[in-house]
C-alpha cells in the first residue's frame, strides 16, 4: 500500500553525534527505515572492522556511520533546495537520501575481511536486502514498486541520474567525508580533520555533477591530504593488518575443515551456510560480529590445534609480529618458508608477506578511465568553466598516485622462538631470536 513519502513527523527526532552534534530526522520515511532489523544489525558491525584491537576506542559502528552519511546528504541537498540551483534534481531527493542512509546495510562481520575470504561483496548484499523479502524492502515500496530498484541502482553505481551517485560515491562523497572524521574521532587522530562546513558550502550541482567552487580549492586540499594520512596511519596500521592476516586465517583454516569434513564441536545455522557458499538474506541477516566472536569463542576448544590457536589470538590480542622489508626477495621468502616447515611450523598459516597496495585506494584520481566509477573533483571558475582539480593545485598534484610503504612479514613469535634451535643463524638473526 502507498503512503505519501513526504509526511513529517509529528516531532523530529534528533540522534546527539559526536562528529556532527546532532542528526535531524523529520520524514516518517527516514524513520521508518532507521526502525527496520536490517538497519538495526548495522549497530552490531563495527565501521573499522578489527582496528579497535589497534586503536582502543574504534568500537564505533556502520549504524553511527550511515545516519552520519545521511546527515551530510540531508545538508548537502538543503543547501541545494535553499540556493535555488536549477541543476539540482529536486525530485530525486527522497532516493539520495534513502540511499545514503542504506548504503552500508549489506556489511557482514569485519567487513573486507570476510569478503576477501568468501568472495562477498557488501555492495551486493546490500541490494539483496533492498530487493529481496526484507521489512526494508517493504518501508521502501511504500513509496512506490519500483522505488527499492531505483535506491539500489543508486548504490550500484547505474542510477541514470549520475548527480545522484556523486553524493553517495565519487571522490568527495558524503560517504568519505563521514568515515575520515567519525573514525579519526574514533581512534583519537588528528589526521582526518578537515573543515566540512566549508566544503558543504561550496558545493554546487552542475550539468549532472557535482562541482566545488574554486574558491574552496583549499578545503578541499584539506580533505584530500587528511584522507592520505588516515590511510597510512590507521587503515594500512600494521597492527590492525596483523589482526586482518589472523582474521583471514580463522575463516580460511575453518573453510578447509568444513571441506574435509571436520566435525566441529560447535557450528551455528549461518555460519554453516557460510561455509558452504550457500548464504540466504535470512542466513546473512545472522551473521554480525556478535555471533562471529562467540563462535570463535567456542572454537579456542576445537580439536584441531590450527584453528583454536587463531582464534584464541584474536580473541585475546596475541597478534603475530612483523619485521619490515625494503622489498620482496623471492630467495630469501623461498628460504624462509622452507626453514619455517622443516622446524615443524605451517607457513601457510604461521607466515605472510604484506605490502599495503592490495588493497584499492588512490589519494586522488585526476583522469576519468574507461569506465570510472569515481569521476575527478571539479573546480568551478567565477565564468563558470570547469577545471581539473590537480591541474589548479601544486599540493594534490604532489600526492596523486603517490605510493609509499614497505614489506611487512609477520609470524606468531612465540611459536617461533620455541623452534629456536631447528631455524638457522641467519634467520635467527633476521627474526631478531637470540
Amino acid at each position: 500500500m502507498f503512503r505519501d513519502h513526504t509526511l513529517k513527523l509529528a516531532e523530529e527526532k534528533v540522534f546527539k553525534d559526536p562528529v556532527h552534534k546532532y542528526i535531524y530526522v523529520q520524514d516518517e520515511l527516514i524513520w521508518d527505515l532507521i526502525n527496520t532489523k536490517e538497519f538495526q544489525r548495522l549497530r552490531r558491525i563495527r565501521q573499522l572492522g578489527t582496528s579497535y584491537l589497534t586503536f582502543h576506542g574504534a568500537e564505533h559502528s556502520r549504524f553511527s556511520h550511515s545516519l552520519g552519511v545521511y546527515e551530510i546528504t540531508r545538508k548537502i541537498i538543503s543547501q541545494f533546495e535553499r540556493h535555488g540551483y536549477s541543476d539540482w534534481p529536486q525530485e530525486e531527493k527522497w532516493v539520495s537520501l534513502c540511499a545514503a542512509l542504506l548504503h552500508d546495510l549489506g556489511h557482514g562481520p569485519f567487513s573486507h575481511s570476510i569478503e576477501q575470504i568468501f568472495d562477498l561483496h557488501h555492495e551486493g548484499w546490500t541490494c539483496k536486502f533492498l530487493l529481496e523479502d526484507t521489512e526494508v524492502n517493504r518501508v521502501l515500496r511504500r513509496v512506490s514498486d519500483d522505488f527499492p530498484e531505483k535506491v539500489a541502482s543508486v548504490i550500484c553505481k547505474n542510477y541514470d541520474k549520475p548527480i545522484v551517485v556523486s553524493l553517495v560515491s565519487s571522490q568527495m562523497d558524503a560517504d568519505r567525508m563521514d568515515y575520515l572524521l567519525r573514525d579519526a574521532y574514533f581512534t583519537g587522530v588528528n589526521y582526518g580533520t578537515f573543515d566540512l562546513e566549508r566544503i558543504l558550502r561550496v558545493l554546487r550541482p552542475y550539468k549532472e555533477k557535482i562541482v566545488v567552487k574554486e574558491s574552496g580549492m583549499h578545503a578541499v586540499e584539506d580533505y584530500l591530504m587528511s584522507r592520505y594520512q588516515m590511510y597510512w596511519q590507521v587503515y594500512f596500521h600494521p597492527v590492525t593488518r596483523s589482526s586482518e592476516i589472523i582474521l583471514r586465517q580463522i575463516f580460511r583454516r575453518a573453510r578447509e575443515l568444513y571441506n574435509e569434513g571436520y566435525s566441529f564441536q560447535y557450528m551455528t545455522g549461518s555460519f554453516r551456510k557460510l561455509l558452504q557458499g550457500d548464504l540466504t538474506v535470512q542466513d546473512y541477516f545472522l551473521l554480525d560480529e556478535a555471533m562471529a566472536q562467540t563462535v570463535f569463542m567456542q572454537w579456542t576448544e576445537e580439536a584441531d590445534e590450527l584453528l583454536s590457536d587463531l582464534c584464541a589470538r584474536f580473541l585475546n590480542r596475541r597478534l603475530y609480529k612483523y619485521i619490515t622489508m625494503d622489498d620482496k626477495n623471492e630467495a630469501l621468502w623461498n628460504e624462509i618458508r622452507k626453514e619455517f616447515e622443516a622446524a615443524g611450523l605451517r607457513p601457510d598459516y604461521h607466515l605472510e608477506i604484506d605490502f599495503p597496495f592490495d588493497l584499492p585506494y588512490d589519494v586522488y584520481q585526476p583522469g576519468e578511465a574507461e569506465g570510472e566509477e569515481k569521476p575527478p573533483i571539479l573546480l568551478q571558475g567565477p565564468n563558470g568553466d570547469l577545471s581539473e582539480i590537480s591541474g589548479k593545485s601544486d599540493i594534490i598534484r604532489s600526492i596523486t598516485g603517490l605510493h609509499l610503504g614497505k614489506y611487512h612479514l609477520y609470524y606468531p613469535d612465540d611459536l617461533l622462538q620455541s623452534k629456536a634451535d631447528k631455524l638457522s643463524y641467519g634467520i635467527r638473526q633476521l627474526f631478531g631470536i637470540s
